[in-house]
């Protein structure tokens, strides 16, 4: 083993794990708060290059490989481990803390890893502390949507593994670098990595399992599993043309999923698939501005996405988990600091000046506008628009606003305000002062986000996006409704169809068993037509007619010899 570390910065969240169980009250608060910021402190000590390196059979496992675009993901990381860990301090259940920080520590050592190996053995453990959390819900649906969410990834790892297997057997090297979709192998690598990126056509397993998450595990959830899939296809993939129009689908397949949906944290769930997709069609690009863009958006998403699904997270807390946007409304009068801090990050997601997404969103808009793809820039600036209407104002509207639902609950406690807080102001410091930001990104830019063309674009823009929410109002209204989603194929028909094929089966065997029986009774039958005392051939036959048979063929066959 060489080393420049005495530990591996994911070891730390990953250790630290294990050891929140054994200690209690201000001990584990203490140590929730403390292992993110060591975390923090760790990634920013780690060079350029591979630094630390573990032997494996005949290989090298490069377990920490420092570069501008890992330390970006790994940082963000840490910074959602400390915000998710400051606002679930009133959480009891142990295990979800547990499995949310080995959870965090899987993400941040894909992010550090320098060979293939490495990723996947990261990745498989970030998919058993997510099923975790998932689980940590505690109620039927959610032991449900884990055993579904582990079978779906279940399936895309051992999809990844063969990729792997057949990607190291093909060159010799466990490196891992751009590889492009150009042989059975890296294909195989390629659709393991998108389907943790809610691709089609298994988009269905996030919105069906992340709201089924308490109320703090959500908030786990959207950071890490889908942001970790854009990280390596930025590294292995960038450039990789399908990706954009995967990217494009997911984008407006998020919108549109979105805005039929009635459950808020279902709302904010698609919309994590629509954001990705703005990401996958940056890797798609490929071009330094569109790598810049697409690390920038995964920087920024995680921080805004994380602040509405904290302020669901503390309306469900406080109103005993109530979640349908049919049952809230007029929730600003009692919960000011929730509703707020609802309406920052529903303006961040929609890009609005001033805001984070703002100054990240648009450095993709722009990559494709430098390389002459209309289509593409005009289907990204299109679906800006459907962002506003369902995530910047569907959601605070009819959870926050809308009708007077009655209910009085007050902001949640201090250190779920405090979490709150510290992520609106990165949304609007980030949006002010881009420069710090910028600076992290895994290429030099001199993009400049605040021109006039750009900023009265996007007012107009979402102006009109906010215009036709309200003229449409009546038809946003929502109903208590099953949105049909491609999950109804192996959900509801292969389930079905398992059972048709299941009682077709066993109504075949069942005539195989007629036949068999009726089969043995025909042979017995004719056995015993034949061989009982009074069967033909039981008979006693008279020695005259026996010499007379005998006399035959004896004069038959003396014919055949005389005559053939």
């Amino acid at each position: 083993m060489t080393s420049d570390f005495l530990i591996s910065p994911s070891f730390i969240l990953i250790i630290g794990a294990f050891l929140l169980p054994m200690v209690r009250g201000w001990a584990r608060s203490t140590l929730i708060l403390a292992l993110p910021l060591l975390t923090l402190g760790a990634i920013w000590q780690v060079g350029d290059g591979v630094q630390m390196t573990v032997p494996f059979l005949e290989y090298e496992l490069e377990l920490v490989d420092g570069s501008n675009l890992s330390r970006l993901f790994a940082t963000i990381f840490a910074i959602m481990a400390f915000a998710g860990g400051l606002f679930a301090l009133n959480q009891t259940r142990v295990i979800e803390l547990s499995a949310a920080f080995a959870y965090a520590g899987s993400a941040i050592g894909v992010a550090l890893a320098g060979d293939i190996i490495t990723v996947f053995m990261y990745w498989e453990l970030m998919a058993v502390g997510s099923t975790m959390v998932v689980w940590s819900g505690r109620t039927p649906e959610a032991g449900r949507a884990a055993m579904r969410y582990a079978l779906v990834h279940l399936f895309g790892g051992v999809v990844l593994m063969v990729g792997v297997i057949a990607y190291i057997q093909e060159t010799g090297s466990i490196d891992f670098t751009l590889m492009g979709a150009h042989s059975f192998a890296t294909w195989m690598i390629l659709i393991g990595f998108l389907i943790n990126t809610g691709a089609p056509p298994l988009s269905a397993w996030l919105p069906d399992a992340y709201p089924e998450a308490s109320w703090s595990g959500t908030v786990f959830l959207s950071a890490f599993t889908t942001k970790t899939a854009v990280y390596v296809l930025l590294v292995g993939f960038a450039g990789e043309q399908v990706l954009i129009w995967i990217g494009v689908y997911m984008i407006f397949y998020g919108i549109v999923y979105a805005l039929l949906e009635n459950d808020m944290r279902r709302i904010l769930s698609y919309s994590i698939i629509n954001q990705v997709g703005f990401m996958v069609v940056g890797a798609g690009i490929g071009t330094e501005m569109a790598i810049n863009g697409a690390a920038s958006h995964a920087f920024t998403h995680i921080i805004y996405k994380a602040l509405l699904l904290m302020s669901a997270g503390s309306v469900m807390y406080m109103t005993g988990g109530k979640r349908k946007c049919t049952d809230l409304g007029g929730l600003f009068q009692s919960m000011p600091l929730t509703t707020i801090a609802g309406i920052v990050g529903a303006l961040a997601i929609s890009s609005f000046p001033w805001t984070s997404g703002f100054v990240s969103k648009s450095m993709t808009n722009q990559a494709a506008f430098d390389g002459d793809m209309m289509v593409v820039w005009f289907c990204l600036l299109a679906a800006s628009a459907g962002v506003f209407l369902h995530a910047g104002i569907k959601f605070p509207w009819f959870v926050f606003f809308q009708k007077d639902s009655g209910l009085r609950p007050k902001d949640p406690p201090w250190n779920m305000k405090a979490a709150m807080v510290l992520f609106a102001f990165l949304c609007i410091w980030l949006g002010v002062q881009p420069g710090p930001l910028y600076a992290l990104l895994p290429y030099p830019t001199a993009y400049e986000p605040y021109t006039t063309a750009h900023v009265y674009e996007m007012l107009q823009l979402l102006l009109y996006a906010g215009l036709a929410f309200f003229v449409l109002l009546p038809l946003m209204k929502r109903k208590l409704t099953i949105t049909l989603d491609f999950d109804w194929f192996y959900r509801k028909l292969a389930v079905d169809s398992a059972a048709s094929i299941a009682t077709t089966i066993s109504k075949l065997l069942g005539g195989c068993v007629w036949i068999r029986d009726n089969l043995v009774n025909a042979v017995i039958d004719l056995a015993s037509h034949h061989h009982n005392p009074k069967g033909i051939l039981a008979r006693t036959t008279p020695a005259g007619v026996m010499m007379f048979w005998v006399v035959i063929v004896l004069f038959a066959y003396l014919v055949m010899y005389l005559f053939v």
